[in-house]
């Protein structure tokens, strides 16, 4: 197993993910694939959020979770890794950043695993599914469309893409997992489409990055704290 490096820590904390034990974890990504538990996870994060609907509530957590599938993406073109470890070692628990109440996410750091070109493809179909099962359950707890649920994970990726292209020594897997990801091969698991070509429309992300591309709202204007997406399509 690969031992993460300053940068790489460092990267991971500023996208709310960390690497030690949280002192109080309120859930694990296990939690959430429970039916039982959805209710009190949907109050939970209402509580925590202060959202004035459940739907931005539900929605917040699925850009912090966004964040942490951005950074596996991001682990891999960059270096080649991933995060392989179970369901009960991603937890999640109270933060504060920036003045207001979130969740951070923490795994354990020594499941981090190199990634082989030949399972590249496969390891990419298996992220998006988990992203899927997630989504699956979070759009059990309350109205939510599917749209918002992977627009908030495909901002921060497109962004890392974009920083990665615009680098000579890293553009080469970042455009190969760009390639894969807009294929329709790795989502055959539970779509016929690739999503995140619908979101980028085949454009490279420097024709994209800091330009209205969201079809769908993230209601971060519906958390006290937060202020309104700058590109909102509802605005």
């Amino acid at each position: 197993m690969p031992a993460l490096t300053y940068d790489q820590i460092r990267v991971l904390n500023s996208y709310g993910v960390f690497t030690e034990n949280p002192e109080r974890p309120l859930f694990t990504l296990e939690n959430l694939h429970k039916d039982f538990y959805l209710t009190d996870f949907r109050n939970l994060m209402m509580g925590i959020t202060q959202a004035s609907t459940e739907t931005a509530a539900i929605s917040h957590f699925s850009r912090r979770y966004g964040m942490f599938m951005a950074m596996q993406f991001y682990m891999l073109s960059m270096y080649d890794e991933i995060w392989d470890g179970k369901k009960v070692d991603v937890r999640f628990s109270l933060i504060n950043e920036f003045g207001v109440n979130t969740l951070g996410t923490f795994i354990t750091p020594n499941d981090y695993r190199y990634v082989e070109d030949r399972e590249r493809e496969y390891v990419i179909s298996k992220l998006l599914y988990q992203c899927h099962e997630v989504f699956q359950q979070l759009r059990k707890t309350t109205s939510i469309s599917p749209l918002t649920l992977w627009e908030n994970l495909f901002g921060y990726m497109l962004w890392n893409y974009y920083e990665q292209l615009e680098n000579p020594l890293l553009a080469d897997r970042a455009f190969e997992d760009l390639e894969i990801l807009e294929g329709t091969k790795v989502w055959q698991l539970f779509s016929n489409k690739s999503w995140f070509e619908q979101y980028t429309g085949g454009k490279n992300p420097a024709q994209l990055v800091n330009k209205p591309i969201r079809k769908s709202c993230c209601f971060s204007k519906d958390i006290p704290g937060l202020m309104r997406c700058e590109f909102c399509p509802m605005q």
